[in-house]
């Protein structure tokens, strides 16, 4: 348990502090806008293009460790998007993005450190074959079907431009764009000059504590009262259902390794990370909902992390 508090406290307080400083007015909702833009637009996209150009992409096809991973991600999905649409009656905008925060694991903030300090660095491949595909894909998925409900919601389009529309949706997002870029670097083979991958790494650095800081800013501007239901729809799926399927799969339908079944079932584990709502602010919708889950699900992590580490062997 205080390995957990070790690592979920910080991020806690690092929230908190943004929260404080607006709720201060230290920070003006201008600012924190501001500092979210560059987390969003500027200081993630450099994390992951870091990241995805210096992957060993060879550990990102081991079939029975995405399947088990990516199964319960699709699930929890659509489970999210029709608990919206069809119980609560959303619009389909704001449905696909409390979808994506109910699939959306922070595989990289927590559910690296949680895995390491429990079962050591030497059970990490797994998460790492995870992470590597995790942001493309479920950031391109969750930019398709918004891209789609855009389309329903304003109507009369025809099926190539929503299809140009989903493309320009898809590759002029700036994460998205670090990663293709990170991709094509790696692919490559090209060394970096080690001056620019200085700069890139202390760039990088300040993604997600910018992101975070925001992210308690951004909560003083929203309240969970009425959407209790969809927050907590959130927190089920991501902290109970999506592992809970991960883990069957992987230890019942793959057979995975241990430290295969460990990686898959932690990571899934995770609390949806801040980019589920940087996603409901690209979009405008879902905010408060999106907002409110990561903070409450991160909260309840601590304790069911320690559950499903007491499940695994």
């Amino acid at each position: 348990m205080s390995a957990l508090l070790d690592v979920i406290l910080p991020v806690f307080l690092l929230i908190g502090f943004g929260y404080a400083a607006a709720r201060a007015k230290l920070f003006s909702d201008s600012a924190i806008d501001g500092v979210m833009r560059y987390a969003q637009s500027f200081a993630l996209p450099v994390l992951l293009f870091k990241n995805v150009a210096t992957l060993d992409l060879a550990t990102a096809f081991a079939p029975g460790l995405l399947i088990s991973f990516y199964t319960g991600a699709a699930v929890c999905y659509a489970f999210g998007f029709c608990v919206a649409r069809f119980g609560f009656g959303r619009p389909l905008t704001d449905s696909v993005a409390i979808g994506f925060a109910c699939t959306f694991s922070n595989s990289l903030l927590l559910g690296v450190p949680i895995t390491e300090r429990a079962y050591g660095t030497e059970a990490l491949a797994g998460n790492f074959a995870i992470i590597s595909i995790h942001a493309p894909l479920i950031y391109t998925f969750g930019i398709v079907f918004m891209e789609w409900a855009r389309s329903r919601e304003l109507g009369g389009r025809s099926h190539r431009d929503l299809a140009q529309q989903v493309l320009r949706g898809v590759f002029t997002q700036p994460l998205v764009v670090g990663l293709m870029i990170g991709f094509a670097v790696n692919l490559s083979g090209v060394p970096q000059p080690g001056f620019f991958m200085a700069a890139v790494d202390m760039m990088a650095k300040s993604g997600l504590p910018a992101a975070l800081f925001g992210l308690g800013g951004v909560l003083l501007r929203y309240h969970p009262e009425g959407d209790k239901g969809l927050i907590a729809t959130v927190c089920f799926a991501s902290l109970l259902l999506h592992p809970a399927i991960a883990y069957s799969l992987g230890r019942f339908g793959f057979g995975l390794d241990v430290n295969g079944l460990r990686s898959v079932t932690v990571t899934s584990a995770m609390a949806p990370g801040v980019n589920a709502y940087m996603f409901a602010s690209m979009y405008g919708v879902g905010k408060r909902i999106s907002a409110t889950a990561v903070l409450v699900a991160t909260g309840l992590s601590i304790f069911t992390s320690w559950a499903w580490l007491h499940i695994l062997p």
